[in-house]
């Protein structure tokens, strides 16, 4: 019994493959994508997560080389954004910060990436006003958070919060006294 189960099942799923082939092979296309369609694009964007910032530009720019739709183009040149910072190159990732945003003014990513190369660059303002733009975009983004505290740790000194009062210098004054000097 178990035997004419199994057998029924191998025939279904041969007929079904069956006509799933003939339906390929008579002209229809398929629509599951299997991977990423731009290789490189994808390696790059992973190399950038794993922290390998050169790897992951140089993987980029091959990818953007055969970018296919506006989509493709706009990571692209997002992920360079990200990567030129990782590599301290801030003056490089502004132009395609800038590419993205002159195109796509509501990606909060970008204005994150673009606020950190201005803080490389010791330009306070601008890196304020794009984590700014970013949280109206996007108000509970971690990643803009960190950028926040980032620039507050740039732009402002650090100062005790302990103040020290007479008594303290009396002390001293008093083993001055002790010492003989």
């Amino acid at each position: 019994m178990k035997t004419k189960h199994i057998s029924f099942w191998i025939v279904a799923i041969a007929a079904f493959l069956l006509l799933a082939y003939s339906e390929l092979a008579g002209g229809e296309e398929s629509k599951t994508v299997l991977g990423p369609r731009n290789i490189p694009m994808a390696d790059g964007a992973d190399a950038l997560i794993a922290g390998n910032g050169a790897e992951g530009v140089r993987l980029t720019l091959r990818g953007l080389e055969q970018a296919q739709g506006a989509h493709e183009r706009k990571i692209g040149h997002a992920n360079l954004c990200a990567g030129y910072v990782m590599i301290d190159k801030p003056l490089t990732a502004l132009e395609h910060c800038n590419w993205v945003l002159e195109r796509y003014p509501e990606h909060w990513r970008t204005y994150n990436n673009r606020a950190l190369a201005y803080l490389r660059l010791e330009r306070y303002a601008e890196s304020e006003a794009d984590i700014a733009r970013g949280q109206e975009l996007r108000p509970k983004s971690r990643k803009l958070k960190i950028a926040k505290g980032m620039l507050l740790d740039e732009i402002r000194t650090a100062r005790p919060d302990v103040e020290m009062d007479e008594r303290h210098n009396a002390m001293d004054e008093d083993s001055a006294d002790d010492t003989g000097e």
